[in-house]
């Protein structure tokens, strides 16, 4: 494939709009002080990206309040408990970004707490791939790198009406966002594409005539915006069956074990329960107990299958063993700690064992 030729009225008209309606983001240097020379905190610009990954900036934008406040450098996150960034990553979900970012934390932090500038040295580290290396090359660097998330495709598969199905079109886009990343500025044309995609360049109503970039683009002149980016037909997501298992002792304590570091939710605390499987497989209670099963399962989604669980519930009594497993005081017993799919199998157990009391 053929480099597309430079494009320099892209990047010139999107800076303009950019200074006057960048969105204000708690990682972000607005784009008046960045032309004043205040350049961003790599720590924040890297902690942001690593949380945006499939999700939205009004999911993590709490998360990452939190974080900073509670870890406010690099140097705070490396010397973190596990168990306390893994409790405060919990509803975020992709439970593997936490455990790498911690390794980050701990390898930037050993090494002096400098952030690599270059791409190539930012790919070396825990958890950060090329979407991301790029994003802080560019963002707290101010390198020409070129960003590509699902906003900056969007964009260029609109503005050059892009026919090929993503995600084969994928190296076609970014050859049109390389062609029009700046050597000046770069590091705010990566946010400003951003932006665009965001606020008015959308998925399903995009806001044509307030675009800044209306003249420039393709799919608008062929009125086929939501047309673009085009998609391969969709596969349908199988589902996996479990069963889970949730024990409450005479005091409200709640049982829960911490899952294998390898795989979903690694190293997340939850409720014991049998593997996922394509098949339902046989109820498996991690011992005797007085199980109650709930009636209606759990249902989750992930990202490449869905989850249906069965949700058993059970008080412990006098004449039931002690479980090998961690019982958290009901004083200290947080929802927030757990992952999503786990918060539903307390709800769950939780509503199952008040109707039987009640």
């Amino acid at each position: 494939m053929a480099s597309p030729p430079r494009h320099p009225a892209i990047a010139d008209t999107l800076l303009l709009w950019y200074d006057s309606a960048a969105r204000s983001l708690p990682w972000r240097i607005a784009p008046v002080d960045r032309l004043a020379g205040v350049m961003p905190d790599p720590y924040r610009v890297w902690l942001s990206e690593i949380m945006l990954q499939q999700t939205t900036v009004a999911a993590v934008t709490g998360y990452f309040n939190r974080f900073t406040t509670r870890w406010p450098d690099v140097f705070a996150l490396a010397a973190a408990e596990d168990d306390a960034v893994m409790a405060e990553w919990a509803g975020l979900g992709y439970y593997a970004r936490a455990r790498n970012l911690l390794a980050c934390a701990r390898s930037i932090a050993a090494s002096g707490g400098q952030f690599p500038e270059d791409e190539a040295s930012l790919q070396k580290l825990p958890g950060i791939g090329p979407y991301t290396a790029a994003a802080i090359a560019a963002i707290a660097f101010d390198r020409p790198a070129v960003v590509m998330d699902g906003n900056v495709e969007r964009v260029m598969a609109r503005l050059h009406a892009v026919e090929t199905p993503l995600p084969a079109a994928k190296p076609e886009l970014k050859a049109h966002a390389a062609a029009a990343t700046p050597c000046h500025r770069p590091g705010d044309h990566a946010q400003a594409v951003m932006d665009l995609g965001a606020t008015i360049c959308t998925p399903r109503a995009p806001s044509c005539m307030i675009c800044p970039l209306h003249a420039l683009c393709a799919a608008r002149r062929a009125d086929r915006a939501t047309d673009f980016p085009v998609k391969a037909p969709r596969i349908a997501k199988p589902t996996r069956y479990g069963h889970a298992y949730m024990l409450r002792d005479g005091d409200g304590a709640i049982w829960l074990e911490r899952r294998p570091d390898r795989g979903l939710l690694g190293g997340m605390m939850g409720f014991p329960g049998t593997d996922w499987r394509e098949t339902p497989p046989d109820p498996a209670p991690p011992l005797a107990a007085p199980w109650i099963r709930v009636d209606a399962p759990v249902r989750h989604v992930f990202t490449h299958f869905r989850l249906e669980l069965t949700v058993w519930a059970a008080q412990l009594n006098a004449q039931t063993a002690a479980p090998i497993g961690r019982f958290v005081p009901a004083a200290e017993f947080a929802i927030s700690g757990l992952p999503t799919v786990m918060r539903k199998v307390f709800r769950a157990g939780h509503d199952a064992l008040t109707e039987t009391v009640s």
